[in-house]
């Protein structure tokens, strides 16, 4: 009988790290199929899923990654997989076998060849791995992630970042920076180290015994509400949430706490000058404090001129810890110059492709009215218009309003979105968010009086309390919120389907956290779509991160700062309207403009979409027919073959599921009949097109030549019921012709099998008769 893997396995390998001494003990972990990354989201299921073998690891570190073969195979088989996992996973060494023989290799000197036995023990390992003792190190090893009865387990990337700040902290380093994409989970890691620390009683004033000071930073009461709650953990007296008006109430500040929670407006307040703001700290010494979180720190995080920096540099003795979402690029240069590169970094791509993140594809939707010159014929209803000024994106609804062309914006989307999912848009102020609110509500399907709300400062507790309702997956309302600034970071809705943006994008860092509103997992959720009216797109592609291809170089627009206050509701405004970084305190009348009778039903949309390439690299429609095209040529070798698979339910059936396995689902392949012109065509059609230039026909022409050629020689009964399947062909395409739908057509038609039989015949002469007509359909005419 022929040794499988499995067999090599348990019955060579497994006996070989036993007597290497690889059983539990000493802090020594042995884990098996080890899931490194679940794979892409496709609606076909997970692509790419990634699995080890092995990995050893000894006090929380990976160590070695083994690949294994079973015994008929070469023994250097899995050696291209295990360094592909150990790079991953951070391990120092990579080997493989197949049980006879074994090869290893040194990710850090790159050193490789045969090893023999015995294989290395975890001390061994351990030792080779780290040739100098650290105390801290081992402390930290001996404190195990906090999983929450088992269910929570750091996935690979979370294990590095936070075993990378750990080994930072023990080496003595003070200034450390993680950069992970929006949605991977920054606060759980933040957490996980905080947590080490706290069991480990690490701290800066030697004493052994002390738990340290941990002071938890954000920009915004919510997002600090969020860090504390994610915290729970901790027992509750260790827990502060810092609140000036309940330090002013008691008279003393909060101290006996380990981790600390607040905004950083708590160490400011308003200064002798109307308008300018001093920093008092709240009376904590700058030595208070041993460990510092800086969410978010890109937010301005690290400029010389920011509060982060005063705050941070009144705490400097404090190790301090920045996390962002976003690489280093011009607009947040300071930021890494302040904390130093990353000590880990999982972009965007890396997420997708994993797995972990949520695909998306973008929507560029170009209208007729992106720009604005005014027409003698227009009407001007306020403010005063420049008759030689060409009006673009950023003067709409800050300078100039044109309601014609927001409703057509709003009327354009909700035609092309399922209005049931939930959806974000984006717009220039509050009170156009106010106003695309007001025109979604009025074109809605829904019934529902709080299906599109707005959530901005202005809107108070009640916005709050609708984006809670919003984040709760099992609430469908409100189902669309409009916001302009508030929402492009920190929002933890897991379903959001659909992002719109209706205002400029300033920096390439809130493009890249507006899209992180949509990449978070959630059941069922394949992609999520990005609405784009403003060409955002095109100034923030960014291929180390995102893997996009480089576009022309075009400088994007640097941000306006942000105004103080004493906490920012991070809408970007100072009163309604007023866009951050205006010197005037009040801002100049907004011009209103009336477009002439029937201009507004002249506006057109011309449309592009972006996917994702079998690399996982954004790529555009013409890119990804062109990929098709090229997968096609390894499955059918001719038009006539095509007809064939097309024409055979069964055969057709096997065929949509091998292209929704290679990611060409239903929704891609509709997008393409957009693309060649021919929206009611089949999937045939767009198939036969890319692969062999046909020119589609619709739906109704195909079911037509099937009336006037596949229908002779039925009874009238018949014929009356492959026409009923012909018009369902025709409203809702090639679905309708599986071979399941057998039983609902006729259910519908008849109410069941038995009466059905009387008026057609036996269930074989139906199932004939079914499979029969959908050959005429896809005959060539």
């Amino acid at each position: 009988m022929k040794e499988t893997e499995a067999d090599t396995r348990a019955n060579r390998i497994d006996s070989v790290l036993r007597d290497a001494g690889w059983d539990g003990t000493g802090g020594s972990q042995v884990s098996r199929e080890y899931v490194i990354a679940q794979g892409r989201i496709t609606q076909a299921g997970r692509i790419n899923t990634l699995t080890a073998d092995y990995v050893l690891s000894r006090q929380g570190r990976h160590l070695a990654v083994i690949e294994a073969k079973r015994a008929g195979l070469g023994y250097t088989d899995g050696l291209a997989q295990a360094k592909e996992y150990a790079r991953r996973l951070k391990a120092r060494f990579a080997y493989a076998t197949n049980g006879h023989r074994w090869y290893g290799v040194d990710m850090v000197t790159g050193a490789e060849g045969d090893i023999g036995l015995p294989f290395p023990s975890p001390t061994a390992l351990w030792n080779r791995c780290f040739t100098q003792d650290n105390d801290w190190r081992e402390r930290f090893g001996a404190v195990p992630f906090h999983t929450a009865g088992g269910k929570w387990q750091p996935r690979y990337y979370q294990h590095n970042a936070i075993t990378a700040v750990l080994e930072a902290i023990a080496q003595g380093r003070d200034r450390m920076l993680l950069t992970l994409a929006t949605g991977t989970g920054k606060t759980g890691i933040a957490f996980q180290i905080a947590w080490t620390l706290f069991q480990a009683s690490w701290n800066l004033s030697g004493q052994p015994t002390r738990r340290p000071r941990i002071l938890f930073l954000a920009d915004r009461n919510f997002l600090a509400d969020q860090a504390f709650n994610a915290f729970s953990a901790f027992d509750a007296d260790a827990l502060c949430r810092i609140n000036p008006a309940e330090i002013r109430k008691q008279g003393k500040l909060p101290k006996n706490a380990s981790v600390f929670f607040t905004i950083f407006q708590t160490f400011m307040t308003e200064g002798k000058t109307p308008g300018e703001r001093e920093f008092t700290f709240e009376g904590y010494p700058a030595d208070f404090f041993d460990f510092i979180i800086i969410d978010e720190c890109h937010r301005g995080g690290a400029r010389d001129e920011s509060a982060w920096r005063e705050i941070l540099k009144h705490f400097a003795p404090a190790v301090q810890l920045g996390l962002t979402a976003t690489p280093k690029r011009d607009a947040n240069a300071d930021t890494y110059a302040y904390f130093g590169e990353p000590l880990y970094t999982y972009a965007l791509k890396d997420g997708i492709n994993d797995g972990y993140l949520t695909p998306f594809k973008v929507r560029q939707l170009a209208s007729t009215l992106d720009t604005y010159s005014f027409s003698g014929e227009d009407e001007v209803l306020a403010g005063e218009i420049d008759y030689d000024r060409l009006y673009t994106e950023s003067d709409f609804n800050t300078k100039i309003e044109i309601e014609d062309r927001e409703r057509s914006r709003v009327e354009r989307f909700m035609a092309e979105i399922d209005q049931r999912q939930k959806t974000l848009v984006f717009c220039a102020t509050q009170a156009h968010a106010a106003r695309v609110r007001d025109f979604i509500n009025q074109v809605k399907t829904s019934t529902a009086t709080d299906y599109c709300v707005r959530v901005t400062a202005a809107d108070g507790a009640r916005g709050e309390q609708f984006l809670r309702q919003f984040q709760d997956n099992e609430k469908t309302l409100p189902t669309i919120l409009t916001t302009s600034q508030k929402l492009s970071t920190g929002v933890d809705a897991l379903n959001v389907r659909n992002i719109v943006l209706m205002r400029p994008i300033r920096s390439m860092i809130e493009f890249k956290q507006i899209i992180g509103r949509g990449t978070r997992v959630f059941d069922g959720k394949y992609f999520f779509t990005v609405y784009d009216f403003v060409k955002a797109h095109e100034h923030f592609r960014d291929p180390e991160w995102d893997g996009e291809p480089e576009p022309p170089e075009v400088p994007a627009p640097k941000p306006a700062p942000y105004p103080d206050a004493p906490e920012p509701s991070g809408d970007g405004v100072r009163d309604g309207d007023h866009l951050p970084g205006d010197d005037d305190d009040k801002p100049p009348e907004k011009i209103i403009v009336i477009l002439a009778d029937g201009k507004a039903r002249r506006i057109q949309y011309l449309t592009t979409t972006s996917y994702w390439s079998h690399d996982g690299t954004p790529i555009t429609a013409e890119q990804f027919m062109a990929q098709l095209f090229g997968d096609l040529s390894g499955l059918v070798d001719s038009e006539e073959q095509l007809r064939a698979i097309w024409s055979d339910p069964e055969q057709r059936t096997a065929f949509i599921d091998r292209l929704a396995e290679m990611d060409y689902d239903h929704e891609r392949l509709a997008d393409m009949r957009r693309l060649i012109d021919a929206p009611d065509s089949d999937i045939f059609d767009v198939l036969a097109y890319v692969r062999f230039t046909l020119a589609p026909l619709a739906r109704r022409e195909r079911a037509q030549h099937a009336r006037e050629t596949g229908l002779a020689g039925y009874e009238p009964e018949m014929r009356e019921f492959l026409d009923y399947i012909l018009q369902a062909y025709e409203a809702r395409g090639v679905d309708e012709l599986a071979p399941a739908r057998i039983g609902n057509f006729l259910q519908i038609r008849y109410g069941g099998m038995q009466d059905a039989k009387r008026r057609l015949g036996s269930a074989q002469d139906i199932r004939g008769a079914f499979f029969d007509i959908q050959s005429y359909l896809f005959r060539d005419a």
